[in-house]
């Protein structure tokens, strides 16, 4: 594991925005008296936000002053998880996943796609508008190669349609995240395969009346494959027998 240092030059201070702040004195009341140090992840993460994607040196000790922690404490938690950013970060801050299934589906291409129209991991355009880093599982192997940009996800890479999502946000163009392949969500590629049939989906009689045969009756795989059946399955039709004179439902 490489040291993860904080950057050489920091500003003078930090103090959070009065929204900022009133949000994480409500994530304090969240824990008990003594407890509230189990707030420093997400404080930390709120200081990261307003200062665009990296946390300065004074915000350690900011938010460290706020729990009772000794800085050391505070320093220790933000350079041992990768989320915080220890130097500036461009405005599109990229992270483009290397794990197995995004390696064996072409990161690297798109790792070669960020050094030519970026640079190198931790390296920021003199715009100011792009950095990148290559990270961990983002978890969308299904849509491997992925990068996240921001807090968006980009699915279904290749060098081209990457290239252009880079460039549309250099010139302010909107662009759409997720899949880049025309494919829905997660649904495989060439379309649904399952569940299929049209007769999956047909309308059941409505002048049929049924009535539910007990609490935990089980579905039918016919019924189990209808959208919504979960909710309103019925059973078969089951006459409804007469309530004698004298006859008290609640005790039977």
């Amino acid at each position: 594991m490489s040291v993860r240092r904080l950057a050489a030059e920091q500003p003078e201070g930090f103090a959070f925005t009065p929204e900022n702040l009133e949000w994480a004195k409500a994530q304090l009341r969240k824990y008990p008296e003594g407890r509230q140090a189990s707030a420093v992840l997400p404080i930390l993460w709120r200081a990261q936000e307003q200062m665009g994607g990296w946390l300065p040196e004074p915000a350690l000790r900011t938010v460290a002053d706020m729990l009772g922690l000794a800085y050391i404490r505070v320093y220790e938690i933000a350079t041992f998880y990768t989320m915080f950013n220890l130097a500036p970060v461009g405005r599109y801050y990229v992270q483009v996943c290397g794990t197995t299934p995004c390696w064996l589906r072409g990161a690297d291409a798109i790792k070669a796609t960020c050094r030519k129209l970026i640079g190198e991991p931790g390296d920021m355009t003199p715009d100011g508008l792009f950095s990148w880093t290559e990270v961990e599982c983002l978890g969308a192997c299904v849509n491997a190669p992925m990068a996240q940009i921001n807090k968006d996800y980009h699915e279904d890479l290749t060098p081209e349609n990457f290239a252009r999502i880079l460039k549309d946000l250099k010139a302010g163009r909107p662009v759409t995240p997720g899949p880049q392949n025309g494919r829905q969500t997660s649904a495989p590629e060439g379309g649904p395969i399952t569940l299929i049939d049209p007769a999956l989906y047909a309308k059941e009689d409505p002048d049929e009346e049924m009535e539910l045969v007990g609490a935990g009756a089980a579905l039918t795989d016919h019924d189990a494959k209808r959208p919504g059946r979960a909710a309103n399955v019925r059973e078969r039709a089951v006459p409804k027998p007469p309530l004698s004179k004298g006859r008290n439902p609640r005790r039977e």
